[in-house]
């Protein structure tokens, strides 16, 4: 019998790549995202290569009821999900007291709260499964306090905080909980977070969507419960081991800060 998983974000970068990984290891998907038109070519594109089933849900998950709606809906169509991918987020460059608050407020919405909602629902029918996992999508910025990212870094950390108390919570329940920590991705995260210009990417190379979304269901199915892509990755992320907070802030200042 065929494993469902849930994507949420599926319609472009990292999710997109997800789906399609998954696909290719026999999984029917339930994708999630706002654009229907995008997810609707997606699961075309799907369907013709793999033999699975693809259900396309649209829903912003900033609007109110979001995550229960999902699931409610989930339970009309009769259909259990065995994983569920919380991937969707989104992130603010620029200094914080020029922000556009009802933007940042909204990643915290998006990235934290929607994240949380999702996984507690989850958690809900999962724990009467005998096998079940989750994946949640933080960052390498997780590790880290973020100069001119600030909001987008915090909420990433408590992805990662989150996401390993729950492992420990969930040990010897059937269900394994991962966190995704990637590096800079070319992705359309950058675009959408308007940091083109900053020292961080700009000029960098970076790991491709598909190259992380192939190491995170590795990680996944070996239940490793924090996956870090990139062996580049993996050494930043050991830094605040050794240096003081102060230091790091100071650096990660000057990385993020926009390269005219």
């Amino acid at each position: 019998m065929k494993r469902t998983v849930l994507i949420t974000g599926a319609s472009a970068g990292i999710g997109y790549e997800l789906a399609k990984e998954f696909a290719r290891h026999g999984y029917n998907l339930v994708l999630v995202a706002r654009s229907k038109a995008k997810l609707d070519e997606l699961a075309t594109q799907i369907t013709k290569e793999h033999s699975v089933e693809v259900f396309v849900l649209e829903k912003d998950l900033l609007a109110e009821n979001a995550g229960k709606d999902i699931f409610e809906k989930l339970e009309q169509m009769g259909l259990k999900v065995d994983t569920l991918v919380n991937n969707a987020g989104f992130g603010n460059f620029g200094e914080f007291a020029k922000a556009d608050i009802n933007k940042e407020l909204a990643s915290i919405k998006l990235n934290v709260s929607a994240l949380t909602e999702l996984t507690w629902l989850f958690l809900q029918t999962g724990l009467e499964q005998n096998q079940a996992e989750i994946l949640n999508v933080a960052s390498t910025a997780a590790f880290f306090s973020g100069p001119y990212m600030s909001v987008y870094y915090a909420t990433k950390n408590y992805v990662l905080a989150f996401s390993e108390a729950l492992s420990q919570e969930l040990k010897g329940t059937g269900i394994t909980v991962s966190t995704l920590c990637p590096g800079p991705t070319y992705s359309d995260f950058q675009k959408t977070a308007n940091m083109q210009n900053s020292k961080l990417v700009k000029g960098k190379k970076m790991m491709t969507s598909k190259e992380v979304a192939k190491i995170a269901y590795r990680g996944l199915k070996a239940k490793k419960a924090i996956i870090v892509p990139g062996f580049m990755n993996k050494i930043q992320v050991l830094a605040p081991r050794f240096l003081p907070r102060r230091i790091m802030k100071a650096i990660l200042a000057n990385i993020q800060k926009e390269q005219k």
